[in-house]
């Protein structure tokens, strides 16, 4: 592992799923690149984020990678967990999701430092309201969404993490620039809008 970091510079680890990765749009208009740019402009200097996620994975998924492959860091000042989705959509548990979940938030607060002030849990977007969607029933994936973010959230605070919830962004159906090419994934600009409040968070923690 190597944990040099330039004088002044940051490291921030990203865990996820396809809304980590930017799953059908370019890398750069992730939210862990478009946040570190907007903290670069505020002179909050970052090394580029390490991304440990993939489109369709669940939190299984997830524990499974950073187990067999480990992030290249043995600590990180900023560390973000958004998963989850994946588990709803498969019709996974939500006991197996409360149990995984609670795992992955301790290793992610191992990652940072052990100080659990540098975690940030963003909820999970929902994708009822997607062209993709359509057709389905969209008031239960809805209801299915907020029952999975009320467990993650209440693990959260119970775990003393800041929690970031952007579900009610991804709910403004009638613009579909919001949208990705899929139907499904959000576009860059609606992780720009994701990204403006995670470097505000993100700014409060290191001052």
């Amino acid at each position: 592992m190597n944990d040099t970091l330039a004088p002044g510079e940051h490291s921030y680890l990203a865990l996820g799923d396809s809304y980590t990765i930017a799953q059908s749009v370019p890398s750069t208009e992730s939210y862990p690149v478009q946040t570190v740019s907007i903290l670069s402009a505020e002179n909050i200097k970052f090394t580029a984020p390490e991304i440990i996620a993939r489109t369709g994975w669940t939190t299984a998924d997830l524990l499974d990678k950073i187990n067999s492959s480990p992030p290249q860091r043995s600590s990180y000042d900023i560390v973000t967990l958004l998963i989850g989705v994946n588990n709803q959509y498969q019709h996974l548990s939500e006991e197996q999701y409360k149990i995984e979940f609670t795992t992955l938030l301790n290793r992610a607060i191992q990652y940072a430092h052990n100080e659990k002030k540098r975690v940030i849990v963003l909820s999970i977007p929902d994708y009822s309201v997607t062209p993709f969607a359509a057709g389905s029933e969209t008031v239960y994936i809805a209801q299915q969404i907020d029952l999975f973010n009320e467990i993650n959230k209440t693990i959260a605070l119970e775990k003393g993490v800041n929690y970031l919830d952007i579900t009610n962004y991804t709910r403004v159906s009638t613009d579909r620039s919001l949208v990705a090419f899929d139907g499904l994934h959000p576009s860059g600009k609606e992780y720009a809008i994701w990204s403006k409040d995670l470097a505000a968070k993100i700014s409060s923690i290191l001052k």
